[in-house]
């Protein structure tokens, strides 16, 4: 059974993931990253490509991110696989005036939490024209290159940004990477988006996110307008 959503008038901070996220994902740069990530891999692994994705995927599986793997069976330049996974094209992604004038009207200060670079969350930021709306952007360096939904790394964004749990919401595509923010009491919305595919049937029928999952959002821009204007109207009653 969901949980009933707490207020959210409390937050103090909103945090967001960066891609499938604060872009939509029909943008589909998941396929570049995706190609991107199979041509290094083949690459540092010396093999055919097709042979190489058996092996990236195992690597995902057993250590949260090809990276990782890459990083732990190969010693990898995870500088140089960074730079290279990331050289996106970013025509897809267009500039979203309603949704920075939403993060305007949310009341408390914004950063971006990614499994990304900070190189890339910036490319996307100015693509979507809300670059200054953001206080900072906690990235995979800054993780020590874990991702979500390492527990630890959230302890991380917690302390390096003085965050009150209570008093915080993070967006995330990704429902899992929302389960150690909701441990920590932070308020959790998941912007759906049906990844369980990349894991097979089996792995769709056994994801429940009830448990962890505050808000289900189809659109996030729709959702952040319709929370800025009831907090708007909350505080003119108050």
């Amino acid at each position: 059974m969901q949980k009933k959503p707490p207020p959210l008038g409390h937050i103090e901070t909103w945090l967001f993931d960066l891609d499938n996220t604060l872009y939509p994902a029909d943008c589909r740069l998941w396929e570049q990253v995706d190609k991107r990530i199979n041509e290094m891999s083949a690459r540092v692994l010396g093999l055919p490509h097709d042979q190489a994705r058996v092996v990236q995927k195992e690597y995902l599986r057993k250590y949260g991110t090809t990276l990782r793997g890459l990083m732990v069976e190969h010693n990898v330049d995870r500088n140089a696989y960074l730079d290279y996974v990331h050289d996106l094209d970013l025509a897809p992604v267009l500039a979203n005036p309603r949704l920075g004038a939403a993060l305007d009207r949310l009341p408390g200060r914004k950063l971006v939490f990614t499994n990304g670079t900070l190189a890339h969350a910036q490319r996307i930021l100015v693509k979507l024209g809300i670059e200054k709306r953001f206080e900072d952007v906690f990235d995979i360096h800054a993780a020590n290159y874990l991702p979500k939904p390492e527990p630890v790394i959230y302890d991380e964004l917690v302390k390096r940004h003085a965050i009150a749990p209570r008093a915080a919401i993070l967006f995330e595509d990704i429902a899992r990477n929302l389960k150690p923010a909701h441990e920590l009491g932070m308020t959790t919305a998941w912007v759906k988006v049906d990844w369980a595919w990349l894991r097979g049937p089996a792995a769709r029928a056994a994801e429940d996110h009830s448990a962890y999952v505050h808000h289900e959002i189809d659109d996030l821009t729709d959702w952040l307008e319709d929370a800025s204007a009831a907090l708007t109207g909350a505080k003119q009653k108050g």
